[in-house]
């Protein structure tokens, strides 16, 4: 990826969810997260092909974990931000305080 590819909005948000996640990290708890922080709902549809599409990017990687009885013996996958999606959130986050800087965000404009 290129210095100038940013984060679209569902993928950084995802991408802080797994952050904050650490080890926990996984598309039920991805979805918990995001809804629970951004009172958003998410389909956990989206949140996997995101997932998909951030770990094609090198943004993520996936691993499994051990299988269990409850899930009918199969593996979650668990997710972790890698160095290069940690530089995209910066390079993101960067980015949007560059656009918002100086402006009157309280302002009768809004």
């Amino acid at each position: 990826m290129s210095n100038r590819d940013y984060l679209g909005e569902f993928e950084h948000i995802v991408l802080l969810a797994v952050l904050r996640l650490d080890d926990q990290a996984y598309g039920v708890t991805v979805r918990r997260e995001i809804e629970v922080r951004t009172k958003r709902e998410v389909s956990i549809g989206a949140i996997y092909a995101t997932l998909d599409r951030l770990e094609a990017k090198g943004y993520v990687q996936s691993r499994p974990g051990d299988p269990t009885p409850e899930r009918g013996g199969r593996s979650k996958r668990f997710f972790r931000v890698t160095a290069p999606g940690v530089s995209a959130i910066h390079r993101t986050h960067r980015a949007i305080r560059s656009l918002a800087e100086g402006l009157d965000l309280l302002g009768s404009r809004l």
